[in-house]
């Protein structure tokens, strides 16, 4: 499937109004002001990820599409991967963050870099830039802090903040240290401004008072009015939160969710979902989404754009080649052609985690009900010269 350039390849006259369409737009400033400040020269742009976890997820990873949109049409990312805002973690709905280690987020912050760097240029002429708020931040002093920076922001405005306001109402309250997560998050978009001449800042939609904090005190201290936008929470058809289950995230790190796995949750959504995340998750053109969401209608048993929206996905984030990997061991073991000796032992085992295997020393994963059982015969390396029998629901067979 060919991917589009820019807006103009996509069927749209302006890039905000493809994002618009694409429904990657919740909340801005002034449409006007940010409609002329995307039309014009090319601007700088940032957005933040918190080291809060050892990899980005699907909701972040529609903020890296969000700025891979600016970054086709010639504007320059910045992506501040957060040392020092990742050692406090933003305010959630509910309870305070675990503060984990610092040696801990620094590790975290480098597979962060890894992530983001393989989803945006790193070369050429409006390459990503890498920033760290750590750089900044962990050299002022207190009073230089609550001096420089504290005595620009309103308390009554702070508190105002829905995630605030909610957890103020609520049993376990909020403690200063998340508390403050706004005064760090709009120094940042400050010295962005300061240092790259940043002016525009992207997030999710639970991060507007923290956007918006910025966007204020810049226009405090410096007289410039700048602009931020957030994109929605997408949520599955059930209205949750989308990628979520039970609190368990949809990686995107290969290690911690396996490109057959990723592939597998986007194969598996429901025709009711087709429209809505082939238009924010792909780069595909108007027609063709269009296209796709009416035959997903019209003949919803081929499920063409369940396997475009998983191959599109998939390959953006993994490649194109983890992404046939994953579709041929599927249909290599699950009898849609393709054979099990040419699959690479990697893509191999992560088909087969979660499986009921039994070898010549007995069972090694416990047996799960509802499940089928198929003789495999693995070669080539001395470790598969056994037989081995494996049992798992079975998965979409597309």
């Amino acid at each position: 499937m060919a991917h589009v350039t820019d807006f103009k390849e996509a069927g749209f006259n302006t890039l905000l109004e493809e994002l618009e369409w694409r429904g990657l737009i919740s909340q801005s400033t002034d449409r006007d002001r940010l409609a002329e400040a995307l039309n014009g020269e090319p601007i700088t742009y940032y957005c933040g990820f918190d080291p809060t976890a050892a990899s980005l997820h699907i909701g972040n990873l529609v903020q890296l599409i969000n700025m891979r949109h600016l970054q086709l049409a010639g504007h320059h990312p910045i992506a501040l991967v957060g040392g020092a805002t990742g050692l406090i973690g933003d305010p959630r709905q509910s309870g305070e963050r675990t503060l984990n280690p610092k040696d801990v987020v620094a590790g975290w912050a480098d597979r962060l870099k890894n992530q983001i760097g393989g989803i945006l240029d790193t070369e050429g002429a409006n390459a990503v830039r890498f920033v760290s708020n750590y750089d900044w931040t962990a050299s002022m002093t207190v009073i230089d802090f609550l001096r420089d920076v504290g005595k620009n922001f309103r308390l009554g405005t702070m508190l105002a903040k829905d995630t605030v306001a909610r957890r103020l109402n609520s049993e376990e309250g909020i403690s200063f240290t998340e508390f403050s997560y706004q005064v760090l998050q709009g120094n940042d978009f400050l010295h962005l401004f300061d240092e790259y001449h940043c002016t525009l800042e992207l997030g999710g939609s639970d991060q507007w008072g923290n956007l918006t904090s910025g966007l204020d005190l810049i226009h405090k201290v410096r007289g410039v009015d700048v602009n931020v936008f957030t994109s929605p929470i997408i949520t599955d058809a059930s209205g949750k939160k989308f990628g979520k289950s039970e609190g368990n995230a949809v990686w995107l790190d290969a290690t911690m969710l396996s490109p057959y796995k990723f592939y597998q949750f986007w194969i598996n959504r429901p025709d009711v979902e087709m429209e809505s995340l082939l238009k924010a998750f792909t780069f595909l053109p108007k027609a063709e989404i269009e296209r796709l969401v009416e035959e997903s209608k019209t003949n919803p048993g081929k499920r063409e754009a369940q396997k475009t929206l998983a191959w599109e996905v998939t390959s953006f984030v993994h490649g194109e080649a983890a992404t046939q990997a994953a579709i041929d061991a599927s249909g290599a073991l699950f009898g849609r052609g393709g054979n099990l000796e040419d699959i690479d032992e990697e893509t191999l085992e992560s088909v087969l985690d979660g499986f009921k295997v039994v070898d010549e020393n007995g069972e090694r994963n416990r047996r799960r009900p509802g499940c089928r059982t198929v003789q495999v015969r693995f070669r080539g390396t001395p470790r598969h010269q056994v037989r081995w029998r494996v049992s798992q629901q079975q998965p979409y067979r597309g």
